[in-house]
């Protein structure tokens, strides 16, 4: 694994290339050591969010987001912005906005189908991968890659109105009798049990290991810390505080006063498993903006890989490529022009589509 910071003679270290950008400061979670970088939080949407008035957004001012953005690829070069889902589509709007003023191709917006709270340990990671040596594109990219591994639910009083994670007829019905309780895992993959009597069912855990975050609104937290950590067989439970926007994902109530609500997400904590799952994937180039990328999407233009050129058809009556035009290139057979040098192997054929090197649950 490759560190890569730029440092002063001094003995100060700048900061790394790419930015790691939030809509809300309780996206950024406490790092265990003290070189990882903090992610950046776009003030220019909190206030958006803190004005809500009655139920009705207000806008936050346009110049002021395209400064705040002008002013991080000023100085990192690239920005990662990433965002609930399950915010108003007004902010995603404006961050679009914001890159289409700006004409620039150096912004990436992300908004993972992740619960909050795995955001935040989502960006988390990001901030770590920040100091090892991928490039922009790829650092995107595997967002989509990384949110496979991220075991994020909650434990709730009431599915009634949740409609991210499947409900059955049997459930929702369960939900409007005195003391339910439920434990809802959103991903990687949806799963509902129910919480009644001393042995209720487990959720299906991560079979590697990781570290529990997890954050109360008006619900215990016993069953988390108590019963599914140690099942998971977590490397350390941690606490912090409750997303705003938590209320909101799982339909508990509003921010501000979430309901009973308690999340947890489930990851991995350590950099170089991190950064060995991310650099064995095959990196593409992008055909569109021409950044790295791993899988089958471009995390700053969200161009999809493009397909391999399909072989060269052999001519009637001739090889292929014996009729190709002198345009003092060479013809589409894979054979370099007669400079003495093989063909560069990165015009093979692959063996199998780049997006398989993804689990099945991380592809689009």
């Amino acid at each position: 694994m490759v560190l890569r910071q730029e440092c002063t003679e001094t003995g100060g270290c700048t900061s790394v290339p790419t930015a790691i950008a939030v809509t809300s400061p309780d996206l950024v979670l406490a790092a265990s050591d003290r070189h990882t970088p903090s992610a950046a939080v776009l003030q220019s949407a909190v206030l958006r969010s803190a004005g809500d008035k009655g139920g009705r957004a207000e806008p936050y001012d346009l110049d002021r987001a395209i400064v705040e953005m002008h002013t991080l690829i000023e100085h990192h070069g690239y920005v990662i912005a990433l965002c609930p889902a399950s915010v108003p589509d007004l902010v995603v709007h404006r961050l679009h906005a914001v890159r289409s003023v700006l004409e620039s191709d150096r912004i990436a917006i992300l908004r993972p189908e992740l619960p909050p709270l795995g955001l935040a340990v989502l960006v988390l990671q990001l901030r770590q991968l920040t100091m090892c040596d991928f490039s922009p594109g790829v650092l995107a990219s595997a967002a989509r890659l990384l949110a496979h591994y991220i075991y994020a639910g909650a434990v709730l009083g009431s599915v009634a109105r949740l409609d991210r994670v499947p409900v059955s007829l049997k459930a929702h019905a369960k939900s409007w009798m005195p003391g339910a309780q439920f434990a809802v895992l959103a991903t990687p993959q949806p799963e509902l049990v129910r919480l009644t009597g001393p042995e209720s069912p487990l959720l299906g855990g991560p079979a590697f290991g990781t570290r529990m975050y997890y954050a109360a609104g008006q619900q215990p937290t016993d069953w988390i810390t108590g019963t599914l950590a140690p099942a998971w067989q977590v490397q350390g439970a941690v606490e912090t505080r409750l997303p705003a926007e938590s209320a909101r994902w799982w339909a508990t109530g509003k921010p501000g006063n979430p309901g009973k609500l308690a999340e947890f997400a489930a990851a991995i904590p350590d950099i170089s498993v991190l950064y060995q799952l991310v650099s064995s994937v095959r990196r593409e180039s992008c055909h569109w903006c021409g950044l790295e990328l791993i899988g089958d999407r471009c995390g700053f233009c969200a161009a999809p890989l493009a397909d391999p050129p399909a072989p060269a058809t052999k001519p009637p009556g001739g090889r292929a490529g014996a009729l190709a035009p002198a345009t003092g290139l060479a013809p589409a057979t894979g054979l370099a022009p007669a400079t003495g040098l093989a063909a560069p192997t990165a015009l093979a054929p692959v063996s199998g589509p780049a997006r398989a090197a993804l689990p099945p649950a991380a592809r689009p």
